[in-house]
């Protein structure tokens, strides 16, 4: 029993399907014999033969548990930079005209 869980005899543990368009995330918690918990992240894309029958693309992901932190603080740190770079994609695409007061005041100072 480790963490008020048995998970003797049981692989799967938690399960949790995203559909994203053409594209379907599954994020499977799963245990080994020993009871170590890890994650699998699976995308799945519907993809077609030239004779027409469909098939799925599957690629897998297998994150083990001294790997879950560092894992997380780089999505994290990925996906904060993302929204970043976005905001500053808008920002110089609709520049509002505060920021261009902004601007006009920080160049007169060169």
């Amino acid at each position: 029993m480790e963490g008020g869980h048995d998970y003797n005899d049981r692989d799967e543990i938690f399960s949790k399907v995203i559909r994203a368009g053409k594209r379907t995330y599954f994020f499977d918690v799963k245990s080994t014999r020993g009871n170590d918990l890890y994650l699998t992240i699976t995308e799945s894309k519907k993809r077609f033969h030239d004779d027409g029958d469909s098939f799925y693309e599957k690629h897998k992901i297998f994150l083990y548990k001294e790997d879950f932190e560092k894992f997380g603080e780089g999505f994290s740190e990925a996906l904060n930079e993302i929204e970043r770079l976005k905001h500053e994609d808008e920002k110089y695409a609709n520049p509002t005209d505060s920021e261009d007061a902004e601007n006009d005041s920080m160049s007169s100072s060169w």
